[in-house]
């Protein structure tokens, strides 16, 4: 109190800032200029004060102002409570203390919150007034104080669980404690608020797991089973999450009560509150995902598989039944525009797994939950589900009538989520759901045909597997043609649906779908006339597919009229900032690939705006009021991998374009960007252009190796990995191309790709063989600088070598290799086994000139060690190895 006493707020102080608060919270006021006005209060060192006394003692206000005031309180010490007069801090720890208890739920509410966020600056020690304030609210039996501290506690574990499991000066036990027996008291609270608190609280700690917990593990199961039948929803709902997170973290200590919680959660799962329900969902993924023993499960697979087919079906409340009445005449809306995410390029990566969600609207939801489940149990389970799965998908499959459509509408979905895990089930029926799935494409209703084009995809791997047998290209066929069909629907989630089925079938089906092009690119372009914003983007995803997944074979005037004009003019038509360029400017990546010299017509326009892309982002980076727009550094990671597609497809034809360029100055700036997206996509775009036109890089050449360099030291790699794996693999194409010109970088490099080779379990796997790469290549054209250092890294290097598959970069590493080793013989010697093995990883050498460099090292070393020697080495190897070192004559 004593801090009160001292601080005391002017009338007049008082009245301007309760009337800007109050104006801030009216909804017809000018909120930004409001704001404006209540930031400028922030000058004066005691405007938290104010803030606080409005919250704690604003009795004549409103509730709203209050609560206002406390929140903007809340913002203002996250910043400022570090260097705020030690009198103020003083006044705003103990005034909140009494305001613990407040009568009114939403100030008790606002003021935890203002609590939770000061206890992360200050902590226990810091603040030991509040763990005493709070104990004695929980001991006290008044509803308003025990609430009030269960809230302020809750926010507290969110945020911070562990920081009431430590030792503080001054308290004899740790906080929590002295918390927890108090904490599951209120598990047998008639009040729901606190029952809910408390397991809210409790389940913040199940990851951490303090002792406290621990130790008091029997009576916290026993009190959610006690629970699990709550009369409250939220209570109900807790309970399942807490069974969820158990399973997923510490499944030995469910595993004696497997059995009783399992019957439980299927009972939740078809709970009347479709959140509750929806938590215990939850529960079968998380069971497979953690490899408990599937037969625990077993049992309740007959009753749990039509659960989750009757919570398959869409809610009558679903959002997805609005979305599926707009037409395409509907103009996308701003929030219809999902954020979108552009994957730098990365050399040597493979492709990251597709999102194939049965739904576009990204809102999780009982319907998808359960569908998520039964593919997990699938893919657990396999074939032995369908005796209890298939009558009933056949028993809704069979109602035909419209007021069932979602009864059918589920029998589709469950077809889809099972294609993965029952295939081999379903293999030999593959012809006849076929036959049955088609018709669906041209249902009345649009959400059958969004989830038939779906499920589709999900048996397109099968489909195309299937193309040999009988009737198998018809089938083929007649998939192809209903897809592309609904591609032009006129309902904007069918065409969504349609377009990301094509895109999985391209991948799969790849060169089958060449004598097809022609009606396929007819089927895009008549979409891109129409499509709106949003499915645009999905369609040029389709397409760049559709390039990845044909090649060169595009490139025939007959297609390129086709699709390229309407291209273009969009290209044309948006403006350097605008963000519908990402999506083309992917596509053209695809495309500029896949026809290679022929991109060569269209490449100087795309070339020359990928450098204005650049060039105009730079600027808005250092001065957005003179460029006239806003910094958005995807545009430059874009137009880079672009560029990047360009001199892959045009290889050496690109060598003009740069030469009339700033390209190798914008390139050097990208490659020393803060950002690790434009850096990654900079440093591919190196290594590409050192293999078409290494001669441009010249002038800055020392440069870019330094830049590259850099990429590699360990802490470098740690903060991103894949911007290393590209800096390895242009250092490695920069050393093919430019020779002893690498020297003054090798020893760094060197040193820097030792680590991640003696540490391969711990490395990307793309970087630990690109580091071997480039570690090959460095020592074919400095084998002078690398050989005196080979025994430090030989056994570590030979061993990843043996994981590369054979292709010219393996070759690369392979020279040098042999000449390291002609180099410093000795110094190889004590890896001879290792060496050998490298060299049986081959399972051909095509380059005669290489496949003699190995006989002759392999024969120098058996030489040098006499055939004592070489007989032991040849004793350490598997049999199939000896065996393979026989071709090189050893």
């Amino acid at each position: 109190m004593a801090a009160s006493a001292l601080w005391q707020p002017q009338e007049q102080g008082l009245r301007e800032i309760c009337a800007h608060l109050e104006a801030h919270i009216s909804p017809n006021s000018d909120q930004a200029r409001i704001w404006q006005q209540l930031q400028q209060y922030s000058q004066f060192p005691d405007f938290n004060n104010y803030l606080l006394f409005i919250l704690a003692r604003g009795e004549g206000k409103s509730i709203e102002v209050r609560q206002a005031a406390g929140l903007l309180l809340k913002n203002n010490l996250r910043t400022t409570y570090i260097s705020m007069q030690s009198s103020s801090q003083h006044y705003v720890k103990s005034e909140l203390l009494p305001c613990i208890g407040a009568t009114n739920r939403a100030i008790r509410s606002t003021v935890g919150t203002v609590i939770s966020v000061l206890f992360q600056i200050v902590r226990v020690a810091g603040w030991i007034e509040l763990f005493q304030a709070l104990h004695k609210c929980l001991e006290s039996n008044d509803l308003d104080h025990m609430e009030g501290a269960m809230d302020a506690i809750y926010k507290i574990c969110e945020d911070v669980p562990e920081e009431l499991d430590v030792d503080v000066p001054g308290l004899s036990e740790r906080p929590i404690n002295v918390f927890m027996p108090r904490i599951l008291q209120f598990f047998q609270s008639p009040h729901a608020s606190l029952r809910k608190l408390s397991l809210g609280i409790i389940n913040q700690y199940i990851v951490v797991m303090p002792s406290a917990l621990y130790m008091s593990m029997d009576q916290y199961i026993q009190g959610l089973f006690n629970l699990a039948k709550d009369s409250s929803a939220d209570v109900r709902k807790l309970v399942c999450s807490a069974w969820v997170q158990l399973i997923e973290v510490r499944p030995s200590i469910l595993e004696p009560h497997l059995k009783n919680v399992t019957e439980l959660i299927l009972q939740a799962n078809k709970d009347s509150d479709d959140e509750v329900a929806l938590e215990a969902c939850e529960f079968w993924s998380a069971y497979c995902d953690v490899s408990m023993p599937p037969e625990g499960l077993q049992e309740f697979l007959p009753h749990l598989i039509p659960t989750l087919l009757s919570n398959m079906v869409y809610a009558d409340g679903d959002e997805s039944l609005d979305d599926a009445e707009e037409d395409e005449s509907f103009p996308d809306r701003d929030q219809d525009l999902k954020p979108r995410f552009h994957d730098s390029r990365l050399h040597g990566s493979e492709t990251g797994d597709d999102d194939d969600d049965a739904d576009a609207v990204n809102v999780w939801n009982l319907r998808k939950c359960s569908a998520a489940g039964l593919d997990v149990l699938s893919n657990v389970f396999g074939d032995s589900i369908l005796p209890t799965l298939m009558p009933l998908i056949e028993q809704n499959l069979a109602r035909t009538d419209d007021d069932s459509w979602k009864e059918r509408e589920t029998a589709v979905l469950c077809l889809g989520a099972i294609a993965e895990g029952c295939i081999s089930g379903l293999y030999p029926h593959l012809p006849q759901i076929v036959a049955f799935l088609i018709p669906l494409l041209d249902d009345k209703f649009p959400l059958i045909r969004s989830i038939t084009c779906w499920t589709l995809s999900r048996y397109s791997k099968f489909i195309v597997q299937s193309l040999d047998h009988p009737n198998g290209r018809g089938q083929f066929d007649k998939i192809l043609m209903g897809v592309l069909r609904r591609i032009l629907d006129t309902n904007k989630r069918v065409q969504e649906a349609a377009c990301s089925a094509f895109a999985i079938l391209e991948e799969e089906a790849s060169e089958e779908l060449v004598p097809h092009l022609e009606v396929i690119l007819q089927h895009l372009m008549c979409a891109y006339r129409k499509y709106q914003r949003r499915n645009l983007r999905i369609l040029y995803d389709a397409l760049g597919t559709l390039a990845d997944a044909v090649g060169a074979e595009l490139n025939q005037a007959k297609y390129l009229d086709i699709f390229m004009p309407p291209l273009i003019t969009k290209w044309q038509q948006l403006s350097n900032y605008d963000k519908d360029l990402f999506p083309l400017l992917e596509c053209f990546t695809s495309i500029a690939q896949a026809l290679g010299p022929g991109f060569a017509q269209f490449a100087e326009p795309v070339f020359q705006r990928c450098i204005n892309l650049i060039h105009s982002q730079q600027l808005s980076k250092i001065d957005p009021t003179a460029a006239g727009a806003v910094y958005d550094r995807e545009f430059i990671v874009c137009s880079l991998d672009l560029l990047s597609g360009l001199a892959e497809g045009l290889g050496a034809g690109i060598e003009s374009l740069v030469a009339q360029s700033n390209l190798r100055d914008l390139l050097l700036q990208c490659c020393m960007d803060e950002a690790a997206d434009v850096r990654q996509s900079a440093l591919a775009l190196l290594g590409d252009l050192s293999r078409v036109c290494p001669i441009h890089l010249h002038p800055r050449l020392q440069e870019f190796l330094t830049v590259a360099a850099k990429q590699l030291n360990p802490q470098s790699v740690k903060d991103a990995v894949s911007v290393a794996n590209n800096a390895c693999w242009a250092i490695g194409e920069l050393a093919i191309k430019i020779g002893k010109e690498i020297a003054p970088v090798v020893i760094t490099v060197v040193s820097c790709l030792v680590p991640i080779l003696k540490s391969p379990e711990g490395s990307n796997k793309s970087l630990v063989e690109n580091s071997a790469i480039t570690l090959g290549r460095l020592s074919w054209v400095c084998p002078d600088i690398v050989a005196p250092h080979m025994e430090h890294f030989m056994q570590a290097w030979c061993k990843a070598l043996c994981m590369i598959r054979d292709d010219f970069e393996k070759e690369d590493s392979f020279h040098g290799l042999c000449a390291m080793v002609a180099a410093n013989p000795t110094g190889g010697a004590g890896s001879l086994a290792y060496i050998c093995q490298a060299c049986a990883s081959w399972t051909e050498i095509k380059s005669e000139g290489l496949h003699n460099e190995v006989c002759q090292i392999l024969n120098g070393y058996k030489q040098l060690l006499g055939n004592g020697g070489w007989e032991q080495c040849m004793a350490t190897l598997q049999p199939d190895v000896v065996q393979k070192l026989a071709r090189y004559g050893v």
